[in-house]
C-alpha cells in the first residue's frame, strides 16, 4: 500500500455518471476539480452493502463540501450504466437516488492502482478517501478494508483542519475542531497548548 500523502495526486479521466446523471465518455479529475479542493473517495462496487450508505453520507453532506469548496468524486471498478442504473434505484429497494457527485468508471481498474487501493486479488477497490488540497497535493488518506465503513465526518474534519492551517499557519492538535484552540508549531506553542489542554486529550 502506497502512501500519497505530500505527492501530486494522480490524474484520471474516464467515464462517468455525473450528478445530472449525463454520461460522459471523457470525466477528467484535474479540469472538474478546476483549482478547489477535491475528495476522491473509492469502493468496492455498485449494488453491495456498505457502498450504499457511505455514498449517501457523502451526498448528505454534500451542501457542506460545496461550502468549503470541496469537489467530490467516487470511484469503483463498476460501469458508468451500473453507476446510473444504481442512481435510479429508490433508497427503499437499495439504491442511492440522485446523488449529486460524479461516479467514475475504473473498468481497467487503473485508478485505484494509481492511488494503490486496488485489493491484492486485483478485484475491487478498498475504501480509500483522499483528500486534496488547491495545488492538486494529497494531504490526507486513510483507507479501510472491505468490511469497515468509513467516516465521512472525519473526512470533513480533516478538510476544515486543512484550511484552517492554510489560513492561520498554526497546526491542528488531536480532535480538533473549528473555533477550538490550535497550537504554534513550536516546543513552546506545544507547551502552551498541553499546558491548558493534555487533560481533555
Amino acid at each position: 500500500m502506497q502512501t500519497l500523502v505530500g505527492k501530486p495526486a494522480p490524474d484520471f479521466t474516464a467515464e462517468a455518471v455525473l450528478g445530472n446523471n449525463e454520461i460522459v465518455e471523457d470525466f477528467n479529475f484535474t479540469n472538474y476539480r478546476n483549482g478547489r479542493y477535491g475528495l476522491v473517495f473509492f469502493y468496492p462496487l455498485d449494488f453491495t452493502f456498505v457502498c450504499p450508505s457511505e455514498i449517501l453520507a457523502h451526498d448528505h453532506r454534500m451542501p457542506v463540501f460545496e461550502e468549503k469548496d470541496v469537489a467530490v468524486v467516487s470511484v469503483s471498478v463498476d460501469s458508468q450504466f451500473t453507476h446510473l442504473a444504481w442512481k435510479n434505484t429508490p433508497v427503499n429497494e437499495g439504491g442511492l437516488g440522485q446523488v449529486r457527485f460524479p461516479m467514475v468508471a475504473d473498468l481497467n481498474r487503473s485508478i485505484a492502482e494509481s492511488y494503490g487501493v486496488l485489493t491484492e486479488d486485483g478485484k475491487v477497490a478498498y475504501r480509500g478517501t483522499f483528500l486534496i488540497d488547491r495545488d492538486g497535493v494529497v494531504r490526507h488518506q486513510v483507507v479501510n478494508d472491505l468490511p469497515l465503513g468509513r467516516n465521512v465526518d472525519e473526512a470533513l474534519r480533516m478538510v476544515e483542519a486543512l484550511q484552517f492551517h492554510e489560513e492561520n499557519g498554526e497546526v491542528c492538535p488531536a480532535g480538533w475542531r473549528p473555533g477550538e484552540a490550535a497550537m504554534t508549531a513550536s516546543p513552546a506553542g506545544v507547551a502552551d497548548y498541553l499546558a491548558s489542554h493534555a487533560a481533555d486529550l
